[in-house]
């Protein structure tokens, strides 16, 4: 395989991935898919890390991260609990 086609295929990949996390928070149902107003939480989320707030971008990264970790092994036990059923 050439080296553009893998790295298109890459970066396929990471951007659908990227797609399953906006749906696996929820945030499609919870927008009612506007991608308006997916653009613009997205956009804040950003302005955040830029700085500016009373909270660093490295503790919002951080407490994002734990939140993030928490939903990941909340859904991993659940579907444990179901193939368990």
């Amino acid at each position: 395989m050439r080296d553009w086609a893998k790295a298109r295929r890459e970066r396929t990949h990471h951007l659908i991935e990227l797609g399953g996390l906006v749906q696996k928070a929820g945030l499609v149902d919870l927008t009612d898919d506007d991608r308006a107003t997916l653009l613009g939480a997205f956009l804040d989320i950003a302005a955040q890390l830029q700085g500016g707030n009373d909270t660093t971008p490295d503790d919002l990264k951080t407490r994002w991260r734990r939140a993030g970790l928490h939903a990941f092994d909340a859904e991993k036990e659940h579907a444990e609990k179901k193939e368990q059923a």
